[in-house]
């Protein structure tokens, strides 16, 4: 029997009751089965690690709904509710890998207990591994103050959410100031009473302006505004989280924090992570340099005595390069990206390749331009997702899928969320493909929430391949065939396919500045963390992202801004952000195996489902790409793209 979706509350007013009810009554259904687990365990084996895992599957449930609602409800409150609620299901989960009493029970089991099961033999291994990694065995002083550190992780890492999220910066400018903006853009954004208009640090605002308008000085002040987020405030925040993150590492026994992030990874250990790092600025080496030689070229008609291009004109001049090498005009190309075509067409998109249906349901939210679907395959619903893909105040200012549930066969519906900030109306044809990537996320999720335990389901893969799917997905994005399916122009003509194959050779200018610029996000996250085997010693921050700047990426920095005071990733993603160049060698690899002459070749798109996805985390991440490939993963592919 197919599980209820869970049922969210029917007025604004019920939000805070039905919260607290839903959080409280998932961790204490968590901490009854665990202390059912130190009284009365079961008898066999499996049962115990059964038990174990359903405990897990409560707490997750109570994290997910605080993360998730912690960013995206409307109501302040409910905010707070759910901001307290992630911390104190932190704190439950922190306890528990310190408890040696429940550790000693999840020992006892041998491991020829569960030899005849392979999953619960992995999850045994896992368990063990969590444990140690946990501080376990250490004394009870040493353990309380693991304690202590995890939670206040936990505080720091919301609180620099919070700052990043609420701190929305404006730019008033005159009607004059806007030429070369679309049409649409300048009638969302309408002239005030002092006759300016206000572009703020959203980015349905800030990207348009700083690659269309003409004036720089717009450009420049938009671009400082963005980068300059979270400044002041989150740099002794930032601080604070990685001096904890070093002091936790090593007390469990690590070097240093990226050696234990990178333990449970793909990569396998921190060193690995510079190695890696230098691998792809080797490889990027030439494609930067010949990019940045056309960019220079091209500013140089405006600016003759330029040596290189300043931050704040990249993107409008790389837009003019593809607009008058490529023949590409973002403006025309927008026109064809009318969100409710968009959100539609990804869906049909999706649905043809894997097999699935959609059906859009009425159902309570928290928002009014949140919109639901069930998912169905076979004529069975297999999920539910949410949509809420427009800004808003008080919202997560990023992309991303949260999960509301996680998905177990028999007991509980995969349930997630995409979170995003688009224009309502026409879109940058690059946002299409963040949909495009952030809805890879939610299939993994769904389609991967049926197995038998809650520590396989969905996206629970390692962390540094959980991007690949969604990589791969944006290739959809790309292909004409596909394009046209839905993006149409306002007379209802399709997206010529011309014009595609002039976008997807335009795309290719900028991949050796994008691989670089990507290795400096990838350095910082790695040496911020790395740094504090220095102690006191550790260059700031500020000096630390200036010398990583200058060492790894293709543009300057900006004097005076401090782009790293509102880079989430250092958050959620801490030492690890070169996994979304890890995971893009993966996905151009696993994209191989598709003909693109036709990119629903049913046989291709079903084994890709059926070994990577549904599989969720029920097996390595190289193993689930060597079935689906029929050979280990390799390097070929990625290199091969970004040298054409």
């Amino acid at each position: 029997m197919t599980p209820a979706p869970l049922a969210l509350p029917t007025s604004a007013a019920d939000w805070p009751a039905w919260f607290q009810e839903r959080t409280q009554s998932e961790l204490a259904r968590a901490s009854e089965l665990v202390d059912g687990l130190r009284t009365a365990p079961p008898t066999q084996p499996v049962d115990v690690l059964r038990q174990w895992d359903r405990a897990a599957g409560h707490l997750g449930n109570a994290a997910a709904a605080g993360s998730l609602f912690g960013n995206v409800h409307p109501s302040d409150e409910v905010r707070d509710l759910a901001d307290a609620a992630e911390q104190e299901a932190q704190r439950i989960g922190t306890a528990w890998g310190l408890d040696r009493e429940l550790y000693d029970v999840l020992a006892a089991i041998g491991d020829s207990a569960v030899a005849h099961d392979p999953l619960a033999a992995r999850l045994l291994a896992k368990v063990r591994d969590d444990f140690r990694r946990s501080g376990v065995d250490k004394d009870e002083a040493t353990r309380a103050r693991i304690a202590a550190i995890r939670e206040r992780i936990t505080e720091v890492d919301q609180e620099f959410s919070r700052v990043i999220r609420d701190d929305v910066r404006t730019v008033r400018v005159t009607p004059q100031q806007l030429a070369g903006m679309p049409d649409d853009w300048l009638a969302a954004h309408p002239v005030d009473d002092e006759g300016m208009v206000t572009v703020t640090t959203d980015y349905p605002d800030s990207v348009p302006v700083r690659m269309f308008t003409r004036d720089q000085d717009v450009r420049r002040e938009v671009t400082i505004a963005f980068l300059d987020r979270g400044w002041p405030t989150t740099e002794p925040l930032l601080s604070e989280l990685f001096a904890l993150r070093h002091e936790l590492a090593t007390t469990v026994g690590y070097a240093d924090w990226p050696s234990y992030d990178a333990d449970v990874k793909m990569i396998g250990d921190g060193p690995a992570i510079p190695a890696f790092i230098e691998r792809i600025v080797e490889a990027a080496e030439e494609p930067m340099r010949r990019d940045l030689a056309q960019l220079l070229e091209r500013y140089r008609r405006d600016f003759p005595d330029a040596t290189e291009v300043p931050s704040y004109d990249y993107n409008h001049y790389a837009e003019l390069v593809r607009a008058e090498r490529y023949d590409v005009d973002s403006q025309r190309v927008r026109t064809y990206f009318d969100f409710p075509k968009v959100r539609d067409g990804l869906l049909e998109v999706t649905g043809r390749l894997f097999g699935l249906r959609y059906e859009r349901v009425d159902v309570p939210v928290w928002h009014e331009e949140v919109t639901v679907y069930e998912v169905v395959r076979d004529d069975e619903r297999i999920g539910r997702i949410y949509l809420d893909l427009h800004p808003r105040e008080g919202k997560y200012k990023h992309a991303a899928q949260f999960t509301l549930t996680d998905g177990v066969a028999g007991e509980q519906l995969p349930e997630g969320v995409l979170v995003c900030n688009f224009a309502r109306g026409l879109m940058e044809h690059d946002h299409v493909v963040t949909l495009f990537h952030e809805f890879g996320h939610l299939l993994h999720h769904v389609l991967g929430g049926h197995g038998d335990w809650y520590r396989y389901a969905g996206v629970a893969t390692e962390w540094d391949f959980v991007e690949a799917p969604s990589q791969m997905l944006e290739e959809w994005a790309w292909h004409a065939d596909v394009l046209r399916t839905f993006a149409t122009d306002a007379a209802g003509e399709p997206i010529p396919a011309d014009l595609v194959a002039a976008m997807r050779a335009a795309d290719d200018y900028g991949k050796g500045i994008y691989a670089r610029t990507q290795m400096f996000y990838a350095a910082m996250s790695y040496w911020f963390h790395a740094d504090r085997v220095l102690g006191e010693d550790a260059p700031d921050l500020t000096t630390r992202m200036v010398e990583l700047q200058d060492r790894y990426a293709a543009l300057p920095y900006l004097p005076g801004t401090h782009m790293f005071a509102s880079f989430g990733h250092l958050g959620g993603y801490s030492s690890g952000y070169y996994t979304y160049m890890w995971s893009l060698v993966i996905a151009k690899d696993m994209f191989s195996a598709f003909d693109e002459s036709d990119l629903f070749t049913p046989e291709v798109a079903q084994r890709y489902r059926d070994r990577v996805l549904v599989p969720g985390g029920a097996g390595d991440a190289a193993d689930l790409v060597a079935d689906f490939l029929g050979r280990p993963s390799s390097f070929d592919a990625y290199a091969a793209w970004l040298a054409r």
